[in-house]
């Protein structure tokens, strides 16, 4: 199919007109084969990191470094490897069987009350996940108060509200992927050119840094430890996202429903290969901005004795700027902040309501057909999804630091159980002729022991410090 045909085709998705979750033998496209080609196909990566880069990097990364300094470097960096390795399973999953994250999990063996319990634990979670985009509204709207200080916090919340909807109401996933584009390079470029002028300076030593990986774990910042680690990289939730995304690109239309033919082993594998370079693109961007993030917060916040929290948030984060490019960029701070926050709220927001939609689906609310219902449905959940967050604030008030952390060790919690349900996926309902070279499946076995390993000791630590 040509170029332009794939234009329209894209532009009827948009519109509605036929169902990108459908498998269509006339929507079959041979996998590009260059480099250059391969590119303009990725995208869904690119999505996710519009999410990822958001609260938990701006937010809690700094926070963790402002905290005890470099020496967790080492963990900011194996949890955006090891996630990848989960993540681009995921996708060769979807890809293989035409089955996004919640039809996929809800083959899990055990307990089931309608859907299975894995599909229940994910709505738990995602439902705690909405405390990360109370703390990214506050974080925004506490940067635009910062600007104009005669329009008040509470103001400003309700104005990003109506902008969101407004955004995300009806919108397919070109538009999705437009906005993220933006979002995740403005700030990560402004972020990086900070952090690579912090270690340009006098002040930096490399003996430092060095600290950071002598894999140890202050006491001082285990919760918070455990909280960048659920949603630095790809966290939980966007492991589940981004099986919808590679669905909304088109990877599993263009490689067809599955027959016995070398032709379909061909795009199949093609496919993969494509999903894989966007896996690895978006792996690259997201573990920059995090490492750069968690730079400025160690070299600068830490030195200074500050901590972000409260009300304060905004002014304190400002001096990741200000202190390597001068006092004039606490206006580019302002700016590349709004851009993320409230891109990450656009993201997460437009992932989270595709799959309250999909759960909606599995209740038996509609037929997997109906595009029209899930439609609906998604734009249903885009207007809860973003009320819910606006009346947290109200109830809690501005704590976003806390409210992303409580957000995040939800998501931490869940990742166990999405990194072994991968495995279980992978082993028992792949096509035989998809599996994974045996090194790569005996990776993906080492990073949900890892994941576990590093997760499950760290929360029973800190529930101890409770009881």
């Amino acid at each position: 199919m040509h170029d332009h045909a794939r234009t329209d085709e894209a532009r009827e998705v948009e519109r509605g007109h036929y169902d990108p979750y459908q498998l269509d033998p006339s929507h079959v496209l041979e996998p590009p084969t260059s480099f250059g080609e391969i590119m303009r196909k990725t995208g869904p990566g690119m999505v996710l990191a519009a999410s990822i880069v958001g609260s938990g990097e701006l937010i809690l990364t700094t926070t963790l470094g402002a905290r005890v300094g470099y020496a967790m470097m080492w963990l900011i960096i194996l949890s955006c490897l090891i996630k990848a390795v989960v993540q681009s399973f995921l996708g060769r999953y979807t890809i293989a069987m035409a089955e996004a994250g919640l039809d996929a999990v809800n083959r899990i063996p055990g307990p089931r009350f309608r859907v299975g319990w894995v599909v229940w634990a994910w709505a738990a979670m995602a439902f705690m996940s909405l405390f990360q985009i109370t703390g990214m509204f506050i974080g925004v709207s506490q940067t635009m108060n910062t600007i104009v200080t005669s329009i008040p916090v509470t103001a400003w919340v309700i104005v990003f509200l109506v902008l969101a909807l407004a955004l995300l109401l009806g919108g397919a996933y070109s538009r999705i992927e437009k906005l993220a584009m933006i979002k995740v390079g403005v700030f990560t470029l402004v972020t990086l050119m900070s952090a690579i002028l912090l270690l340009s300076s006098p002040d930096f030593h490399a003996a430092e840094l060095a600290q950071g990986f002598t894999f140890q774990i202050p006491d001082a910042g285990l919760a918070i430890a455990v909280a960048v680690f659920g949603i630095t990289g790809v966290g939980a939730a966007e492991l589940y996202i981004y099986t919808y995304w590679c669905v909304e690109k088109g990877y599993a239309r263009y490689t067809g429903p599955r027959e016995d033919s070398e032709a379909w082993r061909r795009r199949a594998r093609g496919w993969v290969r494509v999903m894989n370079f966007d896996v690895i693109g978006s792996t690259i961007i997201y573990a920059i901005a995090t490492v750069a993030f968690y730079l400025l917060g160690a070299g600068i916040l830490n030195k200074m004795g500050l901590v972000p929290d409260g009300k304060e948030m905004i002014a304190t984060l400002t001096h990741i700027y200000t202190q390597t490019f001068g006092e004039w960029a606490k206006w580019l701070f302002y700016l590349g902040a709004i851009v993320i926050l409230f891109g990450t709220i656009i993201a997460a927001t437009a992932g989270h309501s595709r799959m309250f939609a999909d759960f909606m689906r599995l209740q038996g609310t509609f037929d997997k057909s109906d595009f029209k219902a899930r439609s609906r449905w998604r734009d249903i959940f885009i207007v809860v999804l973003v009320v819910i967050p606006v009346i947290f604030y109200f109830i809690f008030g501005q704590a976003p630091v806390k409210m992303v952390v409580w957000g995040a060790v939800a998501q931490a919690m869940m990742l166990p159980v999405i990194s072994f349900a991968t495995v279980y996926l992978i082993h028992r309902h792949l096509p035989p002729e998809l599996k994974a070279p045996p090194w790569l499946t005996g990776l993906l076995w080492l990073c949900a022991i890892v994941i576990t390993g590093f997760v499950v000791p760290s929360l029973l630590t800190e529930l101890k410090k409770l009881f």
